[in-house]
């Protein structure tokens, strides 16, 4: 029931993402030689940085998730053999993985600001902070919920089928969010290029 909730709630997620979407396909539209102008700020080399980060979080991830479902909540060897991690290891590399990504898109964001593109300063400004930023957002959200998972099978007594179900629905979202980026990554870095 928790797999078949977590997908409902995802969709309407979707719904969401799919209403940015429109906005930005919109205001870019409308003001095509803004977007041409202003898509020549922005950092593609980072953001494809960035991307390969995200991407690779979903695959640590999901080594966690194949730890979960054999219920070994840690390593059962040393740290350096990665074969005998638990799915708390895993996570603990997603989660900075996702930092990274969170790190890059902010820093980003400082460079646009002093190169005068705003939230406020035009269509494409808003579009892309509200696009991005609310991405952005979720994926501080996916980070707390690794902490909230990781500290869960920490100080549980026994790793059992709730804590093992927590980490696949944590999972669920991280690939999620990160198919998401992927398609905002395609629509606000490489399709201006493109046309």
């Amino acid at each position: 029931m928790v797999s078949v909730g977590t997908m409902v709630w995802l969709t309407s997620e979707l719904m969401f993402f799919a209403g940015l979407f429109a906005m930005f396909f919109t205001l870019r539209s409308s003001r095509p030689e803004l977007w041409a102008e202003r898509s020549g700020e922005l950092d593609i080399f980072l953001a494809t940085v960035i991307t390969v980060v995200l991407v690779a979080s979903s695959v640590t991830a999901q080594f966690g998730v194949f730890a979960a479902e054999r219920h070994q909540p840690r390593r059962t060897g040393g740290l350096l053999s990665v074969a005998r991690w638990g799915m708390v290891e895993w996570y603990i590399l997603s989660f900075i993985m996702g930092a990274i990504f969170i790190a890059g898109q902010t820093y980003e964001f400082a460079v646009l600001v002093t190169h005068g593109v705003t939230i406020s300063a035009d269509a494409f400004g808003s579009a892309f902070y509200i696009t991005t930023g609310f991405h952005g957002l979720h994926v501080v959200a996916g980070l707390v919920a690794f902490l909230f998972v990781i500290a869960r099978a920490y100080f549980s007594v026994k790793f059992t089928h709730k804590e093992a179900s927590a980490a696949v629905v944590v999972s669920y979202y991280w690939h999620f969010v990160d198919v998401v980026w992927i398609a905002l990554f395609g629509v606000v870095y490489i399709l201006p290029g493109l046309i």
